[in-house]
């Protein structure tokens, strides 16, 4: 086995690429399960059940402080305001600790087994979830899981490769299939459960698919190029970054900054857009009543079909010498993910008052988000991994997704909004957002290129 594997790292590959990619596409399939599976019914828990009796409210370990917290710098808010508060922290929070997360593994760790700590915490937090008292104690778990997760496991995805090698961007795209494939089956599994049989049945649900994730790493463990990763980045962490690597430092947070705004009103889709779904689509299917919560699996479905054809787009413009760079391909995805709120705006005039329309709205808005995201994602994880200086790859990592920390609050804090607005006005401001975000990318395009590589 141990020739084998041998092999594999050193360049057996498998349909174009190296095995490894492969085993780390499974298991993170089965993690997205898990976390999208529990999105899924958060908001729906809590503003159909948890909080809707301020009796079962209390009896949440630590409820009572955070809501004195919230509203005494928020005011007063409704049931709905304060879910979308508790979603924007917690969905925040998710993508605050893998900063620390990839500091754990280039210091101390190693990329391997933090990616192992991670899925252990997230087990046990989704199996948390099924008590009412423990929702807030299980977040935390989610939370610090997710830490230790996420940025390793991308890390490990880019040093498949070796420097300069052109499949970065395609593998990147593989990978990010897998997690929208777990993502699309999670809200069929986890959301029917939850709504058709009991919300802790759904939690559940995601708790068997961390544990299933984990299983699969193991087995494939030997494909993954953990060990003379982290020798390598120990022998280099001393030295100091020279000025070529702190420029590259400074354009990643630059960006990471801009990357705020496209998931500020991306991740509306597990908040006001969830609810939109809930109170006004109709789900019924000849004569059965659709989970709302299905709604979340248009959009991984859509990357999963669609992110092949956009590959095979971009390798055509490439073979033409006129494929868009990374900083053009995010630009052109918060132009689109903004854009997509022009049918939502379309939609609120459409449905007024209390009436429930067609599923169509959802269905052409999530297809245009998942164009955007599809230009930004993954191409702003292949871009860290090619740019950040490598013995403080994992931590630049963890900046990176730090960034959707700041963005999943603000998806939280805007989402306060959909009460107080009509909702066309709502839609509109997020329309706002993501088309001068979108703007600035390409106006700030060549001097980003001039640092980084035109060609990057």
């Amino acid at each position: 086995m141990k020739s084998i594997v041998a092999k594999n790292l050193n360049g057996k590959e498998f349909l174009g690429h190296p095995a490894g990619l492969y085993v780390l596409f499974l298991t993170e399939m089965w993690e997205r399960f898990s976390y999208y599976g529990m999105r899924a019914l958060l908001v729906l828990y809590m503003t159909n059940y948890l909080l809707v009796d301020p009796a079962r409210a209390a009896d949440v370990l630590g409820y009572s402080t955070l809501n004195s917290m919230l509203t005494s710098v928020f005011g007063e808010m409704t049931v709905q305001q304060m879910s979308s508060q508790i979603y924007g922290l917690y969905t925040g929070l998710v993508y605050f600790t893998p900063f620390f997360g990839g500091m754990l593994a280039d210091k101390l760790f190693g990329q391997y087994k933090t990616v192992y700590l991670g899925g252990i915490l997230m087990a046990i937090g989704h199996f948390l979830m099924a008590s009412e008292q423990a929702f807030l104690l299980a977040l935390f778990f989610l939370i610090l899981g997710n830490g230790c997760f996420k940025p390793n496991i991308s890390t490990q995805v880019g040093n498949l490769y070796k420097e300069g090698d052109e499949r970065r961007d395609s593998a990147f795209t593989i990978f990010y299939m897998g997690i929208n494939l777990g993502a699309f089956f999670s809200p069929l599994v986890c959301g029917t459960l939850g709504q058709k049989v009991g919300w802790h049945w759904g939690f559940g649900a995601a708790g068997v698919g961390m544990l299933l994730g984990l299983v699969i790493y193991w087995l494939g463990s030997d494909l993954i190029p953990h060990g003379q990763v982290v020798k390598k980045q120990e022998s280099e962490e001393k030295r100091p970054l020279t000025k070529t690597e702190w420029n590259a430092v400074y354009t990643l947070i630059f960006l990471c900054v801009l990357n705020i705004v496209f998931w500020a009103i991306y991740e509306q889709q597990g908040n006001t857009l969830q609810l939109w779904a809930d109170q006004k689509t109709d789900w019924v299917f000849l004569g059965w009543e659709v989970p709302s919560s299905w709604f979340q699996s248009f959009n991984p479905l859509m990357i999963f079909l669609f992110a092949p054809v956009l590959n095979m787009i971009w390798s055509w413009q490439a073979s033409k010498n006129k494929e868009p760079n990374s900083i053009a391909k995010m630009g052109i995805g918060c132009l689109l993910c903004g854009g997509a709120y022009i049918l939502m705006i379309l939609a609120a005039m459409a449905v007024p008052g209390e009436q429930k329309g067609s599923v169509m709205w959802l269905v052409g808005t999530v297809f245009v988000f998942t164009m955007g995201e599809l230009y930004l994602s993954p191409i702003g994880l292949s871009l860290v991994t090619k740019v950040a200086p490598k013995p403080i790859l994992s931590t630049m990592m963890g900046v990176w997704l730090m960034s959707s920390f700041f963005g999943n609050y603000a998806t939280g804090y805007l989402g306060t909004f959909y009460d107080k607005m009509p909702k066309d006005s709502f839609f509109m401001m997020l329309f706002g957002l993501g088309i001068a975000t979108g703007i600035i990318f390409f106006m700030v395009r060549k001097p980003v290129e001039r640092t980084i590589g035109k060609h990057v």
